[in-house]
Formats: C-alpha cells, sequence, structure tokens
C-alpha cells in the first residue's frame, strides 16, 4: 500500500517537475520574442536601437525563467535523493544563483545608468 502511494507521489512530482521546466523554457521563449520584437521595430524605424532597453527586457525574462530552472531542479531532488543528486543540485543552484545575481546586478546598473542619462537630457533645455 505504501509503495503504491510513494510511487504515485513521485510520477506526479516528476509531472510538476516537467510542468515547471516547461513554464520557465516558455518564459525564455516569450522574452526571446518580446525583445526580437522590440529590436525588430526599432531597426525598422531607422532608429538608433536603444540596445540597453532591449537588453533589459530580456534579462527581465530570462531572470524570471532561472529561478523556474531552480524549483524544477528542487523539485526532481526532493524524492529520495542520493548524494550525488544533492551534489549536483547544490552545484546547480550555485551556478544559476550566481548567474541571477549578476544579472540583477547588471540590470540595476543599466537602470541606474540609463535613469542618469534621460535626467541628463531632461535637464539639458533649462540650462540653455
Amino acid at each position: 500500500m505504501f509503495g503504491q502511494v510513494e510511487a504515485h507521489v513521485i510520477g506526479a512530482v516528476q509531472w510538476l517537475k516537467l510542468g515547471v521546466e516547461l513554464v520557465g523554457a516558455l518564459i525564455i521563449a516569450l522574452g526571446i520574442a518580446v525583445a526580437g520584437r522590440l529590436l525588430v521595430r526599432a531597426l525598422w524605424a531607422r532608429r538608433t536601437a536603444d540596445f540597453t532597453a532591449i537588453r533589459l527586457t530580456l534579462s527581465r525574462y530570462l531572470a524570471l525563467a532561472l529561478e523556474f530552472q531552480l524549483g524544477a531542479d528542487i523539485l526532481s531532488t526532493s524524492i529520495a535523493p542520493s548524494w550525488d543528486q544533492i551534489g549536483r543540485l547544490g552545484a546547480i543552484a550555485v551556478i544559476r544563483t550566481a548567474l541571477n545575481f549578476f544579472l540583477s546586478k547588471e540590470m540595476q546598473e543599466e537602470r541606474r545608468q540609463t535613469s542618469s542619462e534621460d535626467d541628463t537630457v531632461a535637464r539639458a533645455p533649462d540650462q540653455a
């Protein structure tokens, strides 16, 4: 009896993991589509593309997708993990967390730089 319940729980967690991975992949695809649309629109209008804004848009989607992928990895290790699986999860978690940290830091720096450029442009007419 207990073996059957355990098998159902393991199956449910594996399906949930697959669903979470799918959501992460869809978020990446959506981010690529949105950033690609912004790039094509900027190039089509024959104006200088604001690559910083396009990079920030894509970065937000990638950061969110990384969180979902990490969640999927945690789910895969949550059922009777071996030491090998725990070690692999630890390495993956460190790598993905580092990627997310540096991606977030870069997004904050780009936002700060963009807002300071906007402030400079907004003040320029007053100074003339």
